[in-house]
């Protein structure tokens, strides 16, 4: 079986272009645009169907954020982050924390599925759909 036939590629390589692209206007344009990056983590979990996927997409999603992090982008490294331990170190943080921002985009879809549902029960139409059975 393959695993894959759900999964929304399109939305993992929007959500790395954009991620990557708020680096890019943060580093061009001002600082302050760095964090918007997430937007894209955040939306590249959001399209996937269920919270494993998202995760694994968001993790995959923040692969820019690394290589643009290693170019420069971001800034100086000192100290600790020039040895080899502290570049796989910081190459990881950013890994969990795009997996993470990923699983909330897709814990954020299954709550807004659920929410969308409980509001079809309870929503304006469900009268009239009984106003029709009596008539």
């Amino acid at each position: 079986m393959n695993k894959f036939t759900n999964f929304n590629f399109k939305a993992l390589v929007f959500g790395a272009a954009i991620a990557g692209a708020f680096i890019l206007f943060g580093w061009q344009i001002n600082d302050w645009l760095y964090p918007f990056a997430s937007i894209g983590l955040l939306y590249a979990g959001y399209g996937q169907n269920n919270w494993i996927e998202g995760t694994l997409s968001g993790a995959i999603a923040s692969t820019p954020i690394i290589v643009l992090t290693f170019q420069g982008y971001m800034g100086q490294f000192d100290g600790f982050f020039l040895t080899q331990n502290g570049m796989i170190a910081l190459a990881a943080m950013i890994l969990i924390i795009g997996a993470f921002v990923g699983f909330v985009g897709a814990w954020t879809k299954r709550s807004r599925e659920k929410a969308l549902e409980q509001q079809a029960k309870i929503g304006k139409n469900k009268n009239k759909k009984k106003n029709k059975n009596k008539k």
